[in-house]
């Protein structure tokens, strides 16, 4: 009896093993050999695939009361599909639609035609009033279902930094970012889409995982940066209006607190609508204040002045004759002007901006010290900045033995910065002589509830304290005295600050143009403890020379 009943067990277990077997082969010819026939006929027949709502960390603007207000969010609303078997005149369908679609006729009619389609996403962004009205047409076919999507309040405010999502090369990836913040701070913002299968047991066996463990990314947060609105706005228009009234190429600006490298505004024109890209060229979502380097001219002498005060080779009250011009290793270089203006001491080397002044500066302190305090000021390096993509500034002249490439580069010319690198050594003048680490975002708000404080090591010191002092109080003098004849200078603030011309490099033949220019300027105040740092620059600016 007891035989018997073994040999049954061992029977209906080897019939167990034996359907397992055929289970498992049939499971591997269909998801196996034939998935993607399977993939495609389930497209065809499915009316929709649940899945969850594309969901995305936040990025945060930060006024200057503290307060956050949103840059980048997550809006709901609906997305609208078609059943193009259900659907009898899709020429009507779409008239009836037309007032509600952002896709053309004809692609509409392409899709609402598809052969052995059930189920065809025409928009995926429809708002909750849109979608009310149509569902008040009660068209047969046409289907509404829940959605979310990325969107920007500000729309075009400060949108090269801010960046965007987009679907990536690989699918399977979907929505990431591509650029700015969304791109560089990726990986704290992305959130998991998971796509669920309408099949009952592949969605047991592929969510299992999920039953026993949980499977929230404690790293996945929002961003909160130190853009401030108001200020950035400000920046943008004044951006927009220096490009319209000269019809320059570009025209760029960063806002930073030079005592701490927060950013308070940073943006390009031309620009772009962040929630509507249609039409817009990649070379517009680049961000050239950091992607970009460009031969910046005379604002660069305020940073070899400090250094020829800062070596004790000069100081202010120093003279040398100035003939207009100077010869170089066969080379002649000259005033904006040609003409020489006598004896003369630094500080109307500043007010003038005279080339002669500079390589002057040079000549006494010795190229090997002129170099030493530019490559402390690490123009050839990333700064650090918190945006992707950051390119390395042109410095190699500075490592020639010619004489002409450090009297070139005491003026701005023969060596190539990052707006971003720009600014990280002009903010050495004002905020005591340190390097800051220019940066956006302040902190990180992760969705286990803890915050992290974005800190950065303190910088190295360039210059003195009381160099900055007198580069500043020199600098404070070109604004009052020389800058329009002090014109532009303003009676309840002190305000540091030095403009540049430099003539635009011709790549393909060598040389410079004749006729094409970069206009830069960069100020900061109060002089002596300051919280802003501003530089502008515009590109090829059309009918003006200076």
């Amino acid at each position: 009896m007891r035989s018997k009943a073994v040999v049954r067990i061992r029977i209906i277990t080897g019939g167990v093993l034996m359907i397992s077997l055929i289970l498992i082969a049939r499971l591997y010819q269909i998801q196996i050999l034939h998935g993607a026939e399977y993939t495609e006929k389930a497209e065809q027949q499915y009316v929709y695939t649940a899945r969850d709502t594309y969901d995305r960390g936040s990025i945060y603007f930060t006024t200057k009361n503290g307060d956050v207000v949103s840059a980048a969010s997550m809006q709901a609303g609906f997305l609208l599909a078609i059943n193009p078997q259900a659907i009898t005149n899709p020429q009507n369908l779409y008239e009836r639609l037309q007032q509600y679609l952002t896709i053309d006729q004809d692609l509409f009619i392409t899709r609402a035609t598809l052969p052995g389609r059930t189920y065809v996403e025409v928009e995926t962004q429809i708002s909750e009033e849109t979608a009310g009205l149509i569902e008040e047409l009660d068209l047969t076919g046409v289907m509404l279902y829940r959605n979310q999507w990325r969107y920007y309040p500000g729309n075009e405010l400060a949108a090269r930094t801010v960046g965007f999502v987009g679907l990536t090369d690989d699918a399977g990836e979907g929505l990431r970012g591509r650029y700015g913040l969304e791109r560089f701070y990726d990986e704290t913002l992305v959130r998991d889409e998971d796509v669920m299968s309408v099949n009952f047991f592949a969605e047991i066996f592929s969510n299992l995982g999920t039953f026993v463990f949980d499977t929230t990314d404690s790293r996945a947060g929002d961003v909160i940066t130190t853009i401030e609105p108001t200020v950035a706005r400000m920046l943008d228009r004044q951006l927009e209006a220096t490009q319209e009234a000269y019809g320059s190429t570009l025209t760029g600006g960063i806002i930073m607190h030079p005592q701490t490298g927060a950013i308070y505004a940073l943006n390009a024109i031309p620009t772009f609508n962040l929630n509507d890209r249609r039409g817009v060229s990649i070379e517009t979502f680049q961000n050239p204040l950091v992607e970009s380097v460009y031969e910046l001219g005379s604002i660069i002498k305020a940073l070899t002045v400090a250094a020829g005060l800062d070596s004790g080779a000069v100081s202010p009250s120093t003279t040398y004759f100035d003939s207009g011009v100077l010869e170089l290793d066969t080379f002649t270089i000259g005033n904006f002007d040609g003409k020489g203006r006598g004896t003369v001491d630094m500080q109307e080397v500043l007010n003038q901006s005279l080339n002669t002044g500079v390589a002057f500066i040079v000549d006494t302190m010795g190229k090997d010290r002129f170099r030493e305090y530019f490559k402390s000021l690490q123009l050839g390096s990333e700064t650090g900045i918190d945006l992707p993509n950051e390119a390395f500034g042109l410095t190699q002249n500075l490592d020639s033995p010619r004489d002409i490439e450090y009297a070139t580069a005491s003026f701005g010319q023969g060596i190539a910065l990052t707006p971003i690198g720009a600014i990280r050594a002009l903010a050495t003048l004002g905020n005591g002589g340190t390097l800051v680490t220019p940066h956006i975002v302040s902190s990180v708000s992760y969705q286990d509830g803890t915050k992290r404080e974005v800190t950065f090591p303190e910088g190295t010191q360039v210059f003195t304290p009381e160099t900055s002092e007198e580069i500043s109080r020199m600098l404070t003098n070109v604004v009052d005295e020389a800058l329009a004849g002090g014109d532009v200078a303003i009676s309840t603030h002190t305000v540091a600050a030095k403009t540049g011309t430099a003539q635009i490099a011709d790549t393909e033949n060598g040389g410079y143009y004749e006729d094409r220019f970069l206009h830069s300027f960069f100020g900061y105040f109060p002089a002596y403890e300051p919280e802003f740092l501003i530089f502008l620059y515009t590109v090829e600016p059309q009918g003006v020379r200076y």
